[in-house]
């Protein structure tokens, strides 16, 4: 196949793709500014990059290409988009760019090369920033997509646009509406269960995160680890199975390398990985600049991953103030000593737990089974109404 019947191919691709759009679409895409012609997107698996590109794109000639599509193996990223930019396409979007060989190379290349021209990349891995970053940083902008909000979540489910909140001095009427609009106690365990990832909608959500992990272990992993082995991937499947039935969210770093045969340094390099792919979260005490550091805490990087087993409750309600706080663009650290509090976000000492927990020296404590705010205790659904 020359390049100029593949550039046909992959335009039939891209038609059938955006004929399958759906009618609603996430309300933070909304909020994302491309002005840049060169864009790296980046987010974990099922967050909706993909719609994201086909849509803002849709109404101009931009072509599509999933580098991880076999058609695309075939030849490079170079020709691909020269020949698309002589048949008159303004415009390529690079889809999974880590699978296409010397991407970076051939992105940075086309940019010199067609100063008219848009070049788009994503990725579910912020490392595929690092590794890119060398030839990229002073040209390309950079664009990351959150997992779904609960107000999102709320949207795409019923079609109703609720206010945001600010969770640590949320509006009374903003809290109101929001309470007029939804039974927000019922539809917050639902989220918790399946809800970040739009793609939630389209088959058993259980069976979606078990895939999900799969394939950024098997398929994503591999890219940035060198000399990965099968008893690598059987320590990461480890460690996602210690975390799904866990009560404490840390891992005994000396007694896995001992049971697994494994060195320090591959485990945290594991680890690392795992981290910037979105299977895990590892959350750092404040100033901790350890070359190798398993952090403070080891949270999943969704806290919906925690229905395949029979995870603490408090280990999830954790893992959601996390997510949350740092999806929202806050600093969050591990409170250096436990007796103070569970986080620290953006300077605020924050504890979290049900009804009865109590403050102990924290400014403020997030709740998970409280309808309204009072004397410094926040509910946590409002934490899904920060974008």
């Amino acid at each position: 196949m020359d390049s100029d019947e593949l550039v046909q191919s992959l335009e039939e691709v891209q038609k059938r793709k955006e004929m399958e759009l759906p009618s609603r679409l996430r309300p933070y895409f909304d909020k994302i500014e491309m002005k840049n012609r060169a864009v790296l997107v980046f987010g974990p698996r099922g967050v909706g990059k993909t719609t994201f590109l086909l849509n803002r794109f849709r109404e101009r000639k931009v072509l599509y290409v999933s580098a991880d599509n076999p058609l695309v193996s075939t030849s490079d990223l170079w020709t691909i988009a020269k020949t698309a930019f002589v048949r008159g396409y303004e415009g390529i979007v690079v889809d999974e760019a880590h699978y296409a060989k010397d991407w970076s190379i051939h992105l940075k290349a086309l940019y010199d090369s067609y100063p008219g021209k848009l070049v788009i990349a994503s990725d579910s891995s912020s490392l595929v920033l690092r590794q890119g970053i060398a030839d990229l940083s002073r040209r390309f902008s950079r664009v990351q997509i959150p997992l779904m909000s609960l107000r999102e979540y709320i949207f795409l489910r019923d079609g109703i646009l609720l206010p945001q909140l600010e969770p640590f001095s949320p509006e009374p009427s903003a809290v109101k509406e929001i309470m007029n609009g939804t039974n927000v106690l019922s539809t917050f365990e639902e989220y918790l269960e399946r809800g970040f990832r739009p793609s939630y909608m389209e088959w058993d959500f259980r069976e979606q995160i078990e895939h999900i992990i799969e394939k950024t272990l098997h398929g994503d992993v591999p890219f940035f680890v060198p000399q990965i082995s099968d008893i690598h991937f059987r320590l990461m499947n480890a460690v996602v199975g210690f975390l799904a039935i866990s009560k404490v969210p840390t891992l005994n770093i000396e007694r896995m390398c001992r049971d697994w045969g494994i060195g320090k340094r591959k485990l945290y390099e594991l680890l690392t990985v795992m981290n910037a792919t979105g299977v895990i979260r590892i959350v750092y005490r404040e100033n901790d600049n350890r070359t190798f550091s398993k952090g403070e805490k080891i949270f999943f990087g969704d806290p919906a991953f925690y229905s395949i087993g029979t995870g603490n409750i408090g280990t999830r309600r954790e893992a959601f103030v996390a997510q949350s706080f740092e999806d929202a663009g806050r600093k969050v650290f591990a409170c250096a000593d436990e007796r103070n509090g569970d986080f620290s976000v953006d300077g605020k000492i924050i504890e979290v737990g049900g009804r009865s927990k109590k403050p102990k020296k924290a400014e403020f404590v997030i709740r998970d089974d409280t309808d309204l705010p009072y004397s410094n205790s926040i509910p946590m659904w409002t934490l899904g109404f920060q974008y």
